[in-house]
């Protein structure tokens, strides 16, 4: 079966959904045939990949994409986009993608900077990432930035509301649609693989495993609070059925008064995790070795 996410991913501006403003800026773009380098930022699932694969479609251009979480040392800026860059073209521009460009390293960070004034002529380089502060400023400097943000929850349910129509299935009740969304908002790309993950028969019937509490954040705050050891806030992380968890980190900096007076410490703590969090593997292994420090200070 032919996942939602990719079957009804935008083809054209006027089906992107939200961020009209930005959408009107990428239309002018379009409409001249020539962009800048871009960066959008913002929460994961929100669209960014969508846009960027959206504006290389309608352009006339040779097309490189890359993930940087999967390729993100400095011999991917060397192996590939330098020579992709540097070769002839067979159209009117050269896009190079990079998406979650702020898993690249500093060292590559770096080298593509220098890359991008090298081919100015010839490339642009369209960027994007959850944690803009994790771009350095040189690179930011050199890219016009844009903050992708949700569409509201009304969207987005008419948005899978369509998507459900299209794919002809029976009896979709709204008020399953809507408890999805409220589930999982804003990450639009887990909404519509939920809704397509409970299609039963050609019925969508939501279960709980749909609908976990995603207020990790807050069950983790108070079990720092109440002082409960690390076995029971790593059933947390189990039960939770999240895989990715880049949120975590600022509901604990933004909630430090209440589960520490050593506030120095513990962002300390949460700073060096979320650093090391870009790197590791195994995601949960990381935040449980965070929690361990932080009951240190509670």
């Amino acid at each position: 079966m032919e996942l939602w996410v990719e079957k009804y991913r935008p083809q054209v501006l006027e089906d992107y959904v939200g961020n009209e403003v930005i959408k009107n800026k990428i239309a002018d773009y379009l409409k001249e045939g020539s962009i800048q380098n871009l960066l959008f930022h913002g929460v994961a699932g929100t669209g960014k990949t969508t846009l960027a694969k959206l504006i290389a479609k309608n352009l006339n251009c040779d097309l490189l994409y890359l993930n940087a979480s999967d390729e993100r040392g400095i011999d991917t800026i060397r192996d590939k986009i330098i020579p992709f860059a540097s070769t002839m073209g067979f159209k009117d521009i050269k896009i190079i993608i990079l998406d979650e460009a702020d898993y690249l390293t500093p060292q590559a960070q770096a080298t593509l900077r220098n890359t991008m004034e090298t081919f100015s002529r010839s490339t642009r380089f369209i960027l994007t990432c959850n944690y803009l502060e994790r771009i350095i400023s040189p690179l930011q400097s050199r890219c016009q930035t844009f903050e992708i943000t949700p569409p509201s929850k009304t969207e987005v349910i008419e948005h899978v509301s369509n998507i459900t129509a299209e794919e002809k299935l029976f009896d979709v009740e709204i008020e399953d649609v809507q408890k999805v969304v409220n589930t999982h908002y804003p990450d639009i790309r887990k909404i519509i693989n939920t809704i397509q993950g409970s299609i039963v028969d050609g019925y969508v019937k939501i279960d709980d495993n749909s609908l976990k509490n995603t207020q990790l954040g807050d069950k983790i705050v108070e079990a720092l609070e109440k002082k409960l050891n690390l076995s029971v806030m790593r059933q947390m992380l189990a039960s939770s059925g999240a895989r990715e968890f880049d949120g975590l980190f600022k509901v604990l900096y933004d909630n430090i008064n209440k589960f520490t007076s050593r506030e120095g410490e513990a962002i300390l703590i949460i700073a060096k995790y979320q650093y090391e969090y870009t790197f590791v593997l195994e995601k949960e292994i990381c935040i449980a070795a965070m929690l361990n420090k932080l009951l240190e200070l509670c």
